[in-house]
């Protein structure tokens, strides 16, 4: 048991200095949605869409890479996509508000960065382009849309996957068409086979799940545990707006739904969030979690980390939703991870 204890220890060791950087340690941090468009857009373009990222901007220049999903387009022109209830499209000037924040990496697979057509998904690769941000799960076809973005990082390489199993499946990419890519299993599976040849961490996200539910559907289990065993080391999962229980299986890490994160809207449905902090470092694998209250009345647009009994709250919670998975989150002092 002499090793494993080591282990453990090291472990604690690095996470009881979350905020530090480590010579070899490579920190990513995985959000849930970004969404700064809509009714509420006049009032953040006020007060700055720098504004919403204020209360977790140290977090985020702490790392090597911040990852989010982008919840809509970030364009000026676009055709409408009428056949749906909520529609979105982002002011350009996002695109550098969210790259200040310190993000380097978007996924845009998911159901609205076709809310405006494939010209405006074109311009919002663009716009993120312009500022440095690299952007997976959808482009001008099929292929282009299941490409990996690939980060070398401490001389390790890291690739980025993203898949949508959301509707409308109108929003697909096609073979000659734009779109977001498609979370079949057999193209996933082999994106992440092929990826984890190139590089020695494979991280995927998908869209998927119902709205508003806490409880992971079947089809997110077995694609995710498919996923893991093709080759993939973390699955990051959005699109329920809320919280959804934490999977490990095998020696990945499963993430089912992140909840909200940045998101112009006063639901009191999403009230809590989380940070997803990974840990890389040689074989040294964990995932810290940073818990958030992102309920409007109480923090307005403005997302902020909890501490004390509130942060506590938020972890049991979450493992109340991860007993399902026997995964259990442990701790230290107010530190909070998983090793994997």
């Amino acid at each position: 048991m002499k090793p494993i204890n080591t282990y453990i220890l090291t472990i604690i060791v690095l996470l009881c200095q979350p905020l530090q950087s480590y010579a070899e340690e490579i920190v990513i941090n995985a959000v849930g949605d970004v969404m700064l468009a809509g009714k509420w857009a006049p009032l953040l373009r006020k007060k700055g869409y720098d504004y919403p990222f204020s209360g977790v901007r140290k977090v985020l220049a702490s790392a090597d890479i911040n990852c989010a999903n982008l919840e809509s387009p970030i364009a000026a022109d676009g055709e409408e996509y009428t056949d749906k209830k909520y529609r979105f499209r982002a002011d350009p000037t996002v695109a550098g508000a969210i790259r200040a924040a310190g993000f380097n990496l978007v996924t845009l697979a998911n159901n609205h960065s076709m809310d405006f057509g494939g010209d405006a998904l074109a311009e919002t690769r663009q716009h993120l382009s312009d500022k440095g941000i690299a952007s997976i799960g959808a482009g001008k076809n099929i292929s282009d849309a299941r490409r990996m973005a690939l980060f070398t990082i401490k001389s390790k390489r890291l690739a980025f996957l993203a898949y949508s199993l959301t509707q409308p499946f109108e929003f697909f990419a096609g073979l000659e068409h734009p779109g977001t890519a498609p979370g079949y299993e057999k193209l996933v599976t082999a994106d992440i086979a092929s990826a984890r040849k190139q590089a020695d961490y494979v991280i995927v996200s998908f869209h998927w799940g119902k709205e508003a539910l806490s409880t992971v559907q079947q089809y997110q289990q077995s694609m995710a545990r498919k996923s893991i065993e093709a080759g993939a080391d973390v699955i990051i999962g959005h699109h329920p707006h809320v919280l959804q229980g934490i999977e490990h299986y095998r020696n990945g890490l499963i993430f089912y739904s992140l909840g909200n994160f940045v998101f112009a809207s006063k639901s009191t449905i999403s009230d809590i969030s989380v940070i997803i902090r990974l840990h890389f470092n040689g074989e040294l694998r964990s995932a810290e979690i940073l818990p958030l209250d992102v309920l409007h009345q109480r923090v307005g647009f403005q997302p902020q980390l909890l501490t004390g009994t509130r942060g506590e709250d938020v972890i049991r919670t979450l493992n109340d939703l991860s007993r399902p998975f026997r995964t259990e989150i442990q701790h230290t002092d107010s530190t909070y991870f998983i090793i994997f």
